[in-house]
C-alpha cells in the first residue's frame, strides 16, 4: 500500500542529519559483518558511508553506501509511523519529483524508508566512484526539474521510479 508521506514530515527533533547518518552507517557496518560479508553480492572494495545527509522539508535525507547497496534513506517515524509498517511504501516529494520508498526496521536506528539506487554494488571498483555517484544523486534529488521537462514528466508520470531518478542524476553529472 502506498502512502503519501510528504504531508506528514518527520520532525528531526533537533537531531543532526550527519549524526543520524553516522548512526545508521554504524548499524549497516554491523549488519555487514554479521550477515552480508560472506554473500556473493558483497563488494569487498567498498565500505559503509553516509553521503550528503541534510534536512529537507523538516525531514532528514541522505544516501547510504554499503558494499551491497546504495539507497536514498529517510527516517520513517513520528507522524509517518502510523502508516509506515515494514514492507509498506511511502512517497516523498523532492524538488526533482515524487519518489517511492520502502519501509524497513534497522536496529538500533528504528524505522527507515529507503529507495534503492544500486543493488548489488558490483559496478563500483572503489569507494571514490561510489561516493561520486552518491554525491551526484543527492544533488540531482535536490534540483528542481526544468519547467518544460517538469511539464512533460508530469504528463507522462506522476512519480519517479528509482531507475528514472538515477538516469536523470547521471545524465546531469555527464551533461
Amino acid at each position: 500500500m502506498m502512502h503519501e508521506a510528504d504531508q506528514h514530515p518527520v520532525s528531526d527533533g533537533g537531531v543532526d542529519p550527519a549524526a543520524w547518518g553516522a548512526v545508521l552507517a554504524e548499524a549497516y557496518r554491523a549488519i555487514g559483518e554479521r550477515t552480508m560479508r560472506e554473500l556473493p553480492i558483497y563488494n569487498d572494495a567498498l565500505g559503509v558511508e553516509p553521503v550528503g545527509f541534510r534536512i529537507f522539508n523538516g525531514r532528514i535525507v541522505g544516501i547510504m553506501i554499503t558494499p551491497w547497496f546504495m539507497n536514498v534513506v529517510v527516517p520513517a517515524s513520528d507522524a509517518s509511523a502510523s502508516v509506515a509498517t515494514p514492507g509498506s511504501s511511502l512517497r516523498f516529494r523532492f524538488p526533482t519529483g515524487e519518489i517511492d520508498f520502502t519501509v524497513s526496521d534497522v536496529a538500533p536506528v528504528g524505522r527507515i524508508a529507503s529507495c534503492s539506487l544500486f543493488s548489488p554494488m558490483s559496478e563500483f571498483a572503489d569507494m571514490g566512484s561510489a561516493r561520486a555517484v552518491a554525491e551526484a544523486a543527492i544533488e540531482a534529488l535536490m534540483q528542481p526539474a526544468a519547467d518544460d521537462e517538469a511539464e512533460s514528466r508530469r504528463a507522462v508520470k506522476s512519480s519517479i521510479d528509482r531507475r528514472s531518478f538515477l538516469r536523470g542524476a547521471l545524465k546531469e553529472q555527464r551533461g
